[in-house]
C-alpha cells in the first residue's frame, strides 16, 4: 500500500476581533502538547500567528482522518486555553495595523530581511499531502504526469476569498499571495531526476533563493521524506475534506506510477496553459469552467468527473472509492470552502465569518 501523510497550517486568531494572534510559542508550550511537538506533529511556521500540524505516516484514509481530528482538537484546545482560536482558512480575513512578528529562527529572519513585504503578508495557510514513491526517478515521473491536474485540485480546495476584511474576487487568494515568490506555481516538466537536480542547483547558484525550502512549486520531491509533496491546496475547513484530498492525491500518484510502468505516453500540457489554468482556478474555484489537464476549458463538474474516472482503479485498489466519491459529490453539491466563507460573510458579516472559521476546524 502506498502510504500518505498530511500537513495542515492554521491561523491563530483573537476570537473577539478575528485579528491574527502571535501566540504560537505559548500555545506550543501549553501542557499536554509536549509529546506532540517531540514527535514533530506540531510545529512553528513563518509567522507567530501560524501553527502547523503533521500526521504520522498513514496507510489508510481512516488513519489520516483520525490523526487530523486528534491534532486539530489538541491544538484548538491549547489555543483556547491561551485566549485565542485556530482558524482553518487559506488566508487571514483580517490583518492588524502592524505586521505579525516573524518566528525567530535564522532562516525565517533571513527571509524577512530579503523580502520584508512578502513575509509580512504571508498570512496564508495550506495543506500539503505527502505520498510515498520508491525513488527519485519515479517521483519526477509522477510530477510530470500529475501537473496538469494541479489546477483542478486547487479549484476544489479553494478556501481563501477574504483579505483585509473584503472579498478579493478570488476563491483562493492564498494562491495569488504565494505566487509572488520567485519559484512557485505549477512545476515545469523535468527530463528525469538528474535534470531535476541540475535545475535546482542552477536556481540555488543564482542566489535568488537561499535554500531548497524556497522551491515553492505546487508539487515537488520532499527533501526530508521519500515522498512527492503536493502543495497546491488551501487548508480545509473540515477534516473530512482534507481526508478526501489525501485520497485523491494518493490515487493520482498511484495512477501515475501505473502509467509510467506500463509505458503510457506522457501528455505534456504547455506551461502557459497550466499556469493560466492555475490562475483561473484560483480566481473562480468551481464556479466557472476549469481548464482540464490538456488546457481545454470545460465545466467544473465535467472536469471533476474526469478526475474521478482517471483515478477510479487506484481508488478501488485502496478501498477508497465510496468515501472519496461521496465527498466529491458533496463538494459539487455544497460548493467549496470559499463559497461557505462568502455565505457566512454575507449572512453574518465579519463576526459570522470568524465564527465559521474557528467553529468548523474540529468538525468531521
Amino acid at each position: 500500500m502506498i502510504t500518505v501523510g498530511v500537513e495542515e497550517e492554521y491561523l491563530l486568531v483573537d476570537p473577539a476581533t478575528g485579528l491574527p494572534a502571535p501566540l504560537v510559542e505559548v500555545v506550543r508550550r501549553t501542557a499536554g502538547l509536549g509529546p506532540l511537538t517531540e514527535r514533530g506533529e506540531v510545529q512553528d511556521e513563518l509567522l507567530q500567528s501560524q501553527i502547523e500540524v503533521a500526521t504520522p505516516v498513514c496507510s489508510s484514509l481512516e488513519e489520516v482522518g483520525g490523526h487530523l481530528l486528534r491534532l486539530r482538537h489538541a491544538v484548538a484546545s491549547a489555543a483556547e486555553e491561551n485566549g485565542c482560536r485556530i482558524a482553518a482558512t487559506g488566508a487571514a480575513p483580517l490583518r492588524g495595523p502592524l505586521p505579525v512578528p516573524v518566528t525567530r529562527t535564522r532562516r525565517y529572519l533571513r527571509m524577512e530581511g530579503e523580502a520584508r513585504q512578502l513575509v509580512d503578508e504571508q498570512l496564508i495557510c495550506g495543506m500539503h499531502v505527502h505520498v510515498s514513491v520508491p525513488d527519485a526517478a519515479t517521483g519526477v515521473a509522477v510530477m510530470n504526469r500529475i501537473r496538469g491536474w494541479l489546477p483542478t485540485l486547487l479549484a476544489m480546495s479553494a478556501n481563501s476569498p477574504v483579505w483585509d476584511g473584503r472579498d478579493t474576487g478570488f476563491a483562493s487568494w492564498r494562491t495569488i499571495v504565494f505566487g509572488r515568490w520567485p519559484v512557485s506555481g505549477p512545476p515545469p516538466v523535468f527530463d528525469g531526476p538528474a535534470d531535476y537536480e541540475r535545475r535546482i542547483e542552477a536556481l540555488l547558484s543564482t542566489g535568488v533563493i537561499a535554500d531548497r525550502g524556497q522551491l515553492y512549486w505546487q508539487a515537488r520531491l520532499s527533501d526530508r521524506y521519500p515522498t512527492i509533496e503536493v502543495r497546491c491546496l488551501d487548508v480545509q475547513l473540515r477534516a473530512d475534506d482534507a481526508v478526501m484530498f489525501a485520497g485523491i492525491v494518493r490515487a493520482l500518484v498511484s495512477t501515475a506510477i501505473a502509467e509510467e510502468k506500463a509505458g503510457v505516453p506522457l501528455a505534456v500540457s504547455a506551461p502557459e496553459l497550466v499556469q493560466a489554468g492555475n490562475w483561473h482556478a484560483a480566481r473562480h474555484g468551481l464556479n466557472r469552467t476549469l481548464l482540464d489537464p490538456f488546457g481545454i476549458p470545460q465545466s467544473s463538474g465535467d472536469v471533476l468527473c474526469s478526475l474521478v474516472r482517471h483515478i477510479a482503479p487506484a481508488l478501488e485498489e485502496a478501498g477508497d472509492v465510496r468515501e472519496v466519491t461521496a465527498l466529491v459529490h458533496r463538494l459539487l453539491r455544497e460548493g467549496t470552502p470559499a463559497d461557505r466563507q462568502r455565505r457566512a460573510l454575507a449572512d453574518g458579516g465579519m463576526p459570522g465569518l470568524v465564527g465559521l472559521l474557528t467553529g468548523a476546524t474540529t468538525s468531521g
